[in-house]
């Protein structure tokens, strides 16, 4: 169960409608009649809807018949119960966890290619940018990409951890917990290790060393970092990155040298919905790990200050705590010669916004200190109260939510110019001065923005041309954003950040028969030689020729698939991880339920023509 709910009550069933049998009718209409007035903000304690959307049915099930819901919950029947539990985790209850079945024999050999793809970022400086001697994909063999194997999920309704690949073998997270380690060319399992809650972040790989040695890296939902053993899956340490009880790690960590970041986001922005929940006390950070042992070298945070009451109460009368917020659910960018990470955070979670939110941060690598901060835009404070009918714990400012959610990316070009370019949720892009302690060199409208975004989870950088790829989403998700939606993939130029061409994106699904059904591009993008990969949040996998933003193949994922792991598989949106690509191969991730968006548990490979 995800940490958060040992502290809130699962479900705050209203025990005055107690029946000892419910007519036949859906879990979400018994939802509706029983949980939603507690959930939809009218209840302390109660967490809201998103929340227990992020609950395994499992989970949900276990607090209501054995758990801390128990006598709240003793007036519905068994099946009731179910149901409930069965709509809020998107999928049926399994008295048997489910399991893939497709384990590789053991004399398979193991690919000896020397080529990797082992972060999120592809590199430090996180360019998005595959060379063409790794991808072996190019202009002219994209057209020629084909689905070789579909791997499910066992349990999940999303799949959005990016995928990392060393030696013909794919290592990839997934939302129960479960890591994977996946052959490249049968799709069969090496191993699985189960951490203690969902992975959403990319594993980070550290290949070298005495004896060939490999250890994975990567976080959890519940502020835990863990190293592995590459090779059989077993733990070599596990740590969490910060007391705060409401820690979650997104963002991928990075591995530099011999020295892991992580960077620390959180799930206080929905907790605050709570209204007798003095909002708010996070603070997001990087900490810096041993890669060895695990000790932690430095932590340090994006608010310096420590959050005390304000003086100021809700009209519950829970007093108001600040600063607060600014998460980091980005991967850091490793600046090497300048000494110097950079991260992207988001909004505040309490009123007044703090100084460091929406910015660009620089934490010295080897103290962690602060070196400056760039402010992108001020007075944006935010939570999920705001949502509420009773907005109780929501800020005076109300928004509008714009993060920098991307990461940065430290680019030089052909005249040997650095310069750090920045995507944010609010539709901007621009491009700061690493000499200049963030400076800012340009700016451009590029969409109008959104909850999704604007630019959401990445772009990409194509080193050779020095043009700049953002992906926008511009949804309809949240109607306060006015002006026209962009919803597409925009070339920029580096040095000015002149828009040198857009490629619009069309929608694939019907809008009408499809919740949530959008076309924009949320997902982070992936550039080769000539070519631009995007993923829609309607499930649309596209190439784009790099020179044109012109459409070269596209696949819609939306679908189901026969799996090679054994489990049923179905492919959804294309949400946050973007794809990967190595040796021919294009791995990426469908499948994201949340705001009704398209649920999909596969991990999806294709392969180029030769």
């Amino acid at each position: 169960m995800i940490r958060v709910f040992s502290v809130f009550a699962v479900c705050v069933l209203l025990a005055a409608r107690a029946f000892a049998t419910e007519p036949s009718t859906s879990g979400e209409e018994l939802f509706a009649s029983n949980c939603l007035a507690c959930h939809d903000g009218g209840a302390p304690k109660a967490p809201h809807v998103v929340m227990l959307q992020v609950m395994s049915p499992e989970s949900v099930l276990d607090a209501m018949t054995a758990g801390v819901m128990k006598a709240q919950s003793a007036h519905l029947s068994e099946a009731g119960k179910l149901a409930i539990a069965e709509f809020l985790g998107g999928r049926p209850v399994s008295d048997t966890p489910l399991a893939v079945t497709n384990f590789c024999p053991s004399d398979l050999p193991r690919n000896t290619s020397e080529h990797s793809v082992v972060s999120w970022g592809m590199g430090d400086t996180n360019p998005r940018s595959v060379p063409g001697n790794v991808s072996g994909i190019s202009l002219a063999n994209a057209t020629s990409l084909s689905l070789q194997w579909a791997y499910a999920f066992p349990g999940a309704t999303r799949a959005r951890s990016q995928p990392t690949v060393h030696q013909g073998v794919v290592y990839t997270g997934t939302q129960t917990g479960a890591v994977y380690a996946i052959d490249l060319n049968t799709g069969c399992t090496h191993w699985v290790y189960q951490a203690s809650a969902e992975v959403r972040s990319s594993v980070s790989i550290y290949a070298g060393g005495k004896e060939g040695e490999l250890t994975l890296y990567f976080g959890d939902f519940n502020g835990n970092v863990y190293a592995l053993d590459g090779r059989t899956g077993e733990p070599l340490w596990v740590k969490n990155v910060d007391d705060h009880p409401d820690v979650t790690i997104t963002g991928s960590p990075k591995l530099h040298g011999e020295t892991l970041y992580v960077p620390m986001s959180s799930r206080e922005w929905a907790t605050a919905a709570d209204p007798s929940y003095p909002c708010c006390t996070f603070r997001g950070g990087v900490a810096a790990f041993d890669r060895q042992s695990g000790a932690i070298r430095w932590k340090n945070y994006v608010v310096g200050e420590t959050p005390s009451a304000t003086g100021k109460t809700n009209a519950r009368g829970t007093p108001v705590l600040a600063p607060s917020g600014a998460p980091v659910w980005n991967s850091p960018t490793i600046d090497e010669a300048r000494g110097v990470l950079y991260v992207g955070t988001g909004e505040a979670y309490s009123s007044p916004a703090h100084g460091a939110s929406d910015a660009v941060v620089a934490f010295d690598l080897e103290t962690g200190k602060r070196r400056w901060v760039h402010q992108a835009l001020a007075g944006d404070a935010w939570n999920m109260s705001c949502n509420l009918a009773q907005p109780d714990n929501c800020p005076s400012e109300d928004g509008p939510d714009f993060d920098i959610g991307a990461s940065t990316i430290l680019h030089r070009d052909d005249s040997g110019r650095e310069r750090l370019l920045v995507g944010q949720k609010s539709g901007h892009v621009f491009a700061l001065d690493p000499d200049a302690e963030g400076k800012l060199l340009w700016k451009t409208a590029v969409g109008r923005g959104g909850f999704y975004g604007g630019v959401h989870w990445g772009m990409a950088v194509d080193p050779e041309r020095d043009v700049l790829y953002a992906p926008i989403a511009d949804t309809d998700i949240n109607d306060r954003f006015k002006g026209t939606r962009k919803p597409g993939l925009f070339a920029l130029d580096v040095k000015t950040g002149e828009i040198l061409w857009e490629s619009p994106v069309a929608l694939a699904c019907d809008e009408g028969a499809a919740p949530g059904c959008d076309p924009g591009l949320s997902a982070a993008v992936t550039a080769t030689q000539g070519v631009v990969f995007s993923g829609a949040l309607d499930g649309t996998l596209r190439a784009h020729d790099s020179s044109s933003g012109e459409v070269i193949w596209e696949y819609n994922t939306a679908r189901t698939y026969d799996s090679v792991s054994g489990v049923e598989g179905y492919g959804g949106a294309l949400e946050s991880d973007g794809a990967v690509l190595i040796d021919g191969s294009l791995l990426i991730n469908s499948g994201y339920l949340w705001g009704g968006r398209f649920p999909g548990n596969v991990l999806l490979h294709f392969k180029a023509g030769q």
